[in-house]
């Protein structure tokens, strides 16, 4: 073969495909549907995630399944997950105990990076988190409340189909108690009893929030049928649709673009996204 000719093959990135032990070190129990798991990687090194990105859970015997990284980027090995049971993985997660062990691959993704984090100094960070949508968002929440100064000001609006969906319940209560630059707004959509809260869909809340379309950076995850009528309610007050940030969910199954499982019109959601700027995906028919 003329050596002109010879195929340039890259090595294999094994780090890619191979997962690492991770032990169960703390649970919680947040709704009847959801968990709050503590993980500790054995090989004792951080996990080197930044906000947005997520992993690939895995359980011998069962499968594989993509979870987002709910705790902000730390130097020791240990990272935090929120996970519903919905499928044969997460069921069976649900069934194991502190000092059990799982494995993962990652983080994967592109989460919010320097570059978006460089934007939101000295404006107004708005985070619009629906149902299980909070835990995408937290890593970047917390990673901001640690910092409030450096930010113009801080609204959260969080919606859940009723109070007992609400997760976080204490961490969320000291945030509405922060105050300073920092708000918290809640909002059910069916209330019982005992809720003396907002009660309507997410949108109810931006009216309670002043800001300044122009210095306003907008960050949202949430089912999909909510951003729609997010998107429609931000723009509508003349927010840039490059302000508008959206952390989406598909069935990531490989996590490195191979599968194909996750492409939206040629954008493979596990590489490119999960952090999209919507200007950059209006036109993409399939993201909403």
């Amino acid at each position: 073969m003329n050596s002109n000719n010879k195929l340039n093959i890259k090595p294999k990135d094994e780090n890619l495909y191979l997962p690492e032990k991770a032990t169960i070190t703390k649970i919680k129990n947040f709704t009847d549907k959801e968990l709050f798991f503590e993980l500790e990687l054995q090989n004792n090194k951080p996990l080197g995630h930044i906000p947005g990105q997520f992993i690939q859970l895995s359980i011998l015997g069962i499968g594989e399944a993509p979870i987002s990284i709910s705790s902000p980027p730390g130097a020791d090995n240990k990272f935090e997950i929120c996970v519903r049971a919905v499928g044969d993985v997460t069921n069976k997660l649900h069934s194991f105990n502190v000092g059990d062990e799982i494995f993962i691959r990652g983080p994967f993704g592109h989460g919010f990076d320097d570059s978006i984090i460089q934007k939101m100094y000295r404006k107004h960070i708005l985070f619009i988190a629906g149902g299980i949508g909070y835990v995408p968002l937290r890593s970047l929440i917390n990673k901001v409340l640690k910092e409030p100064e450096l930010y113009e000001k801080i609204s959260i609006l969080y919606g859940c189909k009723t109070p007992d969906e609400i997760m976080y319940k204490e961490e969320i209560a000291e945030v509405a108690e922060m105050g300073k630059n920092i708000e918290f707004l809640k909002t059910v959509d069916h209330g019982d009893e005992n809720w003396t809260g907002n009660t309507g869909v997410i949108t109810t809340l931006i009216p309670q929030v002043k800001f300044n379309p122009l210095n306003t950076i907008a960050i949202i995850a949430g089912p999909p049928v909510m951003y729609k009528f997010v998107l429609i309610s931000l723009i509508n007050k003349g927010m840039p649709k490059s302000n508008i940030y959206m952390s989406l969910e598909r069935r990531m199954k490989c996590g490195v673009g191979k599968c194909g499982h996750c492409k939206m019109e040629g954008i493979y959601v596990c590489k490119e996204g999960p952090v999209f700027n919507y200007a950059d995906i209006e036109n993409n028919e399939e993201v909403l």
